[in-house]
């Protein structure tokens, strides 16, 4: 079982109380995007073994959206962040690299 910590109220809880709503990060097309582009972001997913950068919402408890760096392998997680966040911050990057060091950003891992 997974131990989350949830940085909007502070509550760390098992994994039950939060539910995962897939890939962190994605690019957004709006109006005037091209069928390739709405495609890609409606259909397409990175699912890597290994880091994931994932949103999760706060279900039973604050109700709010973060995400969260997770290692799909080994079930590792190496921290949360703000939903508000454009891509992972600079001290989650560091705990990956600190623990995997070969670990390598990727367009598909952010």
């Amino acid at each position: 079982m997974l131990n989350i910590h949830c940085p909007n109220c502070g509550i760390t809880a098992e994994e039950t109380e939060f539910h995962a709503h897939g890939e962190a990060h994605l690019k957004r097309f709006g109006p005037g995007s091209s069928d390739d582009e709405f495609e890609t972001y409606l259909f397409m997913r990175a699912n890597p073994k290994g880091v994931h950068f994932e949103r999760w919402r706060h279900q039973n408890g604050c109700g709010k959206w973060f995400h969260v760096a997770r290692c799909t392998t080994t079930l590792e997680i190496f921290g949360s962040y703000s939903a508000q966040t454009t891509e992972p911050p600079q001290e989650i990057i560091d705990q990956i690299k600190d623990r995997r060091p070969d670990w390598r950003a990727t367009e598909a891992s952010t």
